[in-house]
């Protein structure tokens, strides 16, 4: 694709953004005196300055004073949960090529870089806040020329797209899933997480990221129609059945925010008890089309929210309908509402039956086991949105990774198959009974499993093992058995996502010099290859709008 395609929207991004990638700890501008340029630059003996006071001098301008981020990224605890120590230290030190992180080994003693390393991990104080006012005004709107035509600039049928996440630099690529090749590239916030959703028609793309900002992305004309920060560090967003809404799930502030089409707040929800004594993290959001409603789960409080926006939705009664004072028994409306689901855990993730009358989550331990004790296992169970009440638990050991599970037909009935962060096996569930019926041996811990109606298998990886994170394991759907691997030696082999009609399964080489690599899905030979910056996911736009049963939420 020429290069002027997408060239005005890279520039708009960059200046826009001032992307920086990673930890973009920005040098300092140049002082207004020599004795102050001197003393920024020169090394300072270990322990003579405190971390505040080196971030303040050598961070801020870029990250913001309260480390919630400004051109660079938010350094937050939230934020760099995944990263390890050790990477936020090397990053201090040696900066990342390709971004305005410029290294401060020449600048920061090792002991000094160490403590740098350290406070930026550790919480904020005071707690920084992030309200609506500070949404509204976050919000950017670029409207389409009057005169512009309403179809795309490429040539390529547009239900067979691909969007890929490039997390080794941050940027996305728009794929043709037909003739696999790279229509446009793009770049993006930093960290995106939780998945692009598109818009019913798939023209639209919302991307999250985990610093709090939504982007809306015109896929066929290349540009960033629309951009607000719901938080300062969110989870995921969902984009309602309808295409009219967009919801997103934050860590912090503990809020879920409500945004129409084109990213104007329309509200938020303090994520708390009905009583306010308790808050919560936001864990995931995702909708329930066929209700009408976005679902919500919340870390750390047992509740599971469903937040209607259908105009004809039923009043919600929360509290003692009988109190014959009647003041807990007035009803609220249901339109856009809360109407919570009481439970015995907090749900960490979940998924969907295929009639969206079923959540099955998942519940991750909430601490360490006390000294002797037996180590706090995760757990799985089964809650109906209609009756509000938890009606089974799910017999899944391990940690499964309920979100990333898929429902297929088999033997007369529906069954789910999960990948398991905790043990090498894949669990499948009959969905009536709610038993096992197979346990599938894997390499390894997985977090991915993918399949499609057109192809019998079902395709899940091993990234969470040490040694197989290599080999990606292939499931008949007919026999419940592995048939058949595909690997990439001393790699990381991960994510698959079929094409629209099923023919094609793509995996991401999970590498900072990875790739994508097309496999046959029927006779699982690599077909093509093409060279990705860790591609951590891939989107095809018709198996996601249309809600595909070997496909994510």
């Amino acid at each position: 694709m020429p290069e002027r395609l997408h060239r005005p929207w890279l520039h708009a991004a960059l200046a826009l953004w001032t992307l920086t990638a990673g930890l973009a700890f920005a040098q300092a501008a140049p002082a207004a005196t020599a004795a102050t340029d001197a003393a920024a630059t020169a090394p300072v003996p270990a322990g003579s300055r405190s971390p505040a006071l080196l971030y303040q001098q050598h961070c801020a301008a870029c990250h913001g004073a309260q480390r919630t981020g400004l051109m660079g990224p938010a350094l937050l605890p939230e934020s760099l949960e995944r990263t390890r120590p050790a990477e936020v230290l090397r990053v201090i030190r040696e900066g990342r090529q390709a971004t305005q992180m410029g290294g401060f080994a020449e600048v920061l003693s090792d002991a000094e870089s160490a403590a740098l390393a350290d406070w930026v991990r550790a919480p904020v104080q005071p707690a920084p806040r992030w309200g609506e006012d500070d949404i509204r005004a976050s919000r950017s709107f670029t409207p389409a020329p009057p005169d512009e035509p309403a179809r795309p600039l490429w040539n390529a049928d547009p239900m067979n797209l691909f969007v890929v996440v490039e997390g080794g630099d941050h940027h996305v690529s728009l794929l043709d899933g037909d003739r696999f090749e790279v229509i446009a590239r793009f770049a993006s916030r930093y960290a995106l997480h939780g998945g692009p959703k598109f818009t019913p028609d798939g023209r639209y793309v919302f991307f999250g990221s985990r610093d709090g900002w939504i982007t809306k992305y015109d896929l066929w004309r290349l540009r960033v129609v629309a951009e607000v920060r719901a938080g300062l560090n969110m989870r995921n967003v969902a984009v309602s059945g309808d295409g009219r809404w967009v919801m997103a799930a934050n860590y912090l502030p503990r809020t879920v925010a409500l945004f129409d089409a084109e990213l104007n707040l329309v509200k938020t929800y303090a994520a708390a008890t009905l009583d306010g004594k308790a808050s919560s993290r936001v864990s995931a959001v995702y909708d329930a089309a066929p209700r009408k409603s976005f679902v919500v789960a919340l870390k750390d409080i047992p509740e599971l929210w469903e937040i209607s926006y259908d105009p004809q939705a039923a009043p919600i009664h929360d509290g003692l309908v009988h109190d014959y004072k009647m003041g807990e028994a007035i009803a609220t409306p249901g339109y856009f509402g809360v109407r919570r689901t009481p439970l015995r855990e907090p749900l960490d993730d979940f998924f969907f039956d295929q009639s969206y009358r079923h959540v099955l989550g998942a519940t991750r331990p909430q601490g360490r086991a006390a000294a002797g004790a037996a180590p706090e296992r995760a757990s799985a169970q089964v809650v109906n949105l209609d009756a509000r009440v938890k009606v089974a638990d799910l017999p899944i050991a391990g940690m499964p990774h309920l979100g990333s599970g898929i429902t297929f037909a088999w033997q007369g009935t529906t069954v789910l198959a999960s990948p398991n962060l905790g043990g090498g096996a894949v669990d499948v569930i009959d969905m009536q009974t709610w038993k096992t019926v197979r346990t599938i041996p894997t390499p390894g811990p997985g977090f991915f499993m993918r399949s499609h109606e057109a192809t019998p298998y079902a395709w899940t990886d091993s990234m969470m093992s040490p040694t197989a994170r290599d080999t990606l394991t292939i499931i008949d759907k007919r026999t419940l058995q592995p048939v058949a691997q595909v690997r990439e030696p001393g790699r990381t082999l991960a994510h698959i996502e079929f094409t629209r009609d099923g023919r094609y399964a793509l995996a991401s080489v999970w590498e900072d010099d990875g790739a994508l690599v097309v496999y046959d899905a029927q006779t699982l030979r690599e077909v093509k290859r093409l060279p990705m910056r860790k591609p951590v996911g891939k989107y095809n736009v018709w198996n996601k709008i249309t809600r595909s049963e070997g496909t994510s939420h």
